[in-house]
């Protein structure tokens, strides 16, 4: 506990720090609309604050964007496990796995802006972002688990349920914690920036076009570390609801063995 308070203390002085240097920069340069003082970002963080557009945006963004993360969790697992049972299947994911990893989210943009409409676009922008990593991270997992477990529970004739619960999905959730920790951030910033392109109405992508629009420099930054506050909640809040139903299993594995 000492320790976590010390290193709390450490990143507190090193923001304090960073907020320092970022001060001396934007006096130097003394022009707002190229860097804004720390004290106009609050400011205008607090004006943005006050007003419901800033409520129905980031509500508007999160929505679009998490239903995008949480469908492309499902999709990408489902074919992990589709892609590991039948090898055809392996070889005729790669095609669309490798395109999609290939192309830049701009492109993806402007290509969805021409079959949906804006209001969609960070749904779709960010499941193609997060899908590839979910599917690889889930079928390397699913490759990893113990080979000798698995001709243990053949030999005992083990249930094909049990045989996931116990000994594939213990090998695929370090993958599967990792593939989602990166996920939700590559799917914040694929989303925001999908909105960006877009013009999505009631977005944080819009908000922040709009300031760039009018060179409203410091609700540019205040947009900006609203993204990034956003971000790291929800990663956080991911992480640690996987985390707590990875111990939960584990429990009750050790619960289970303890009665045989």
């Amino acid at each position: 506990m000492r320790v976590k308070k010390i290193r709390k203390i450490e990143y507190l002085f090193a923001i304090i720090i960073w907020i320092g240097i970022w001060q001396v920069f934007s006096i130097r340069v003394d022009r707002m609309i190229f860097l804004p003082s720390p004290f106009e970002v609050g400011k205008a963080f607090l004006r943005i604050g006050k007003t419901g557009e800033f409520y129905a945006s980031a509500g508007n963004s999160l929505l679009h964007v998490f239903s995008g993360f949480f469908l492309a969790v499902i999709v990408g697992s489902l074919l992990a496990v589709l892609s590991f049972s039948h090898r055809f299947f392996q070889a005729f994911l790669q095609v669309p796995i490798k395109l999609i990893q290939a192309t830049p989210v701009a492109s993806f943009t402007i290509l969805a802006l021409v079959w949906i409409s804006s209001k969609h676009l960070s749904i779709l922008v960010s499941f193609l972002m997060v899908f590839p990593t979910i599917t690889i991270n889930v079928k390397q997992g699913l490759l990893e688990a113990d080979q000798k477990l698995l001709e243990m529970a053949q030999v005992y004739h083990m249930s094909y349920i049990r045989k996931i619960r116990y000994i594939y999905l213990p090998a695929v959730m370090p993958y599967f914690l990792s593939a989602c920790s990166i996920g939700v951030g590559m799917s914040w910033k694929s989303g925001i920036a999908a909105e960006v392109i877009g013009i999505t109405k009631h977005s944080i992508g819009n908000q922040l076009y709009q300031a760039k629009l009018y060179l409203m420099t410091p609700e540019l930054f205040a947009w900006t570390f609203v993204i990034v506050f956003i971000s790291l909640l929800v990663e956080y809040g991911v992480v640690q609801l996987i985390g707590l139903w990875k111990k939960q299993l584990e429990g009750t594995t050790e619960e289970e063995k303890g009665r045989k």
